[in-house]
């Protein structure tokens, strides 16, 4: 069975696309077959796979508003064995008229059941808790929750996890949420003592993985590569590398 992954947070800048770039690169290195999913109208995870957003003749809004099944939206990436569902400006669309069709919150979860080629799927989500992402949850088995460890980052917290107990109350109860810490400065006092915080209240739902911030996230991201296959050696792609061995092993309990 595919596995589908949401990546969300109400809060931007705390590695959403990052994550699903780079756990996608270290998935495939893994041997899987991987589908990300951008749902994000900044295109920032299209840019990440090398395609242009301001190219494209069709993009996942179309999947969302009208009758596009994913295989003839998906792309391959320089990289084989990944492949992805890009996206434009056309998704600002998608946020203003997804909630006026019916059953609109599964229409996500309709069309990727149409695949079954995909070992996992990744959807990268705007950073809001609008419909799009309402979408997205739905139609996941996991969400990761990145989050810095940063005082607005982490109180933000509260609304995705309200959030996900009502798509698991009324749209998907199956839905198991995880928190990825990213961005961590082990240098500064605050961000250690943020962690500690998150570990002692989160327990279980946070990653043992943390991902510590790197200079060469930037770089692969121009290049058009996921970490893993940019810079291999890096402490960002082993990081994501031992956060796809976590997920592995929580999926094969």
């Amino acid at each position: 069975m595919t596995n589908i992954i949401a990546i969300a947070n109400e809060k931007g800048g705390v590695a959403k696309t990052t994550t699903a770039a780079s756990l996608g690169g270290a998935l495939v290195e893994q041997g899987q077959e991987v589908l990300l999913v951008d749902l994000d109208p900044q295109a920032s995870l299209t840019l990440a796979a090398g395609i242009y957003p301001n190219d494209l003749p069709h993009s996942v809004a179309d999947m969302l508003l009208s009758a596009n099944t994913p295989l003839s939206l998906s792309r391959e990436t320089s990289l084989p064995g990944l492949d992805i569902i890009p996206s434009n400006s056309e998704m600002v669309l998608a946020e203003r008229f997804l909630p006026i069709r019916d059953n609109y919150k599964h229409i996500l979860r309709n069309a990727l059941r149409q695949i079954s080629m995909y070992d996992t799927i990744l959807i990268d989500c705007p950073p809001s808790i609008g419909a799009v992402t309402q979408n997205a949850l739905v139609a996941s088995d996991l969400l990761i929750i990145p989050t810095q460890a940063e005082y607005f980052s982490a109180y933000a917290l509260r609304n995705m996890f309200s959030m996900v107990q009502d798509i698991r109350k009324n749209e998907n109860a199956n839905l198991k949420y995880r928190v990825l810490l990213t961005m961590l400065d082990i240098r500064l006092n605050s961000h250690n003592s943020i962690y500690k915080q998150l570990q002692t209240k989160l327990g279980d739902i946070l990653f043992d993985t943390v991902i510590q911030i790197d200079s060469k996230f930037r770089e692969c991201a121009i290049e058009g590569l996921p970490i893993t296959h940019f810079t291999p050696q890096s402490r960002g792609a082993n990081q994501y590398r031992t956060l796809a061995q976590e997920l592995n092993l929580n999926v094969n309990r």
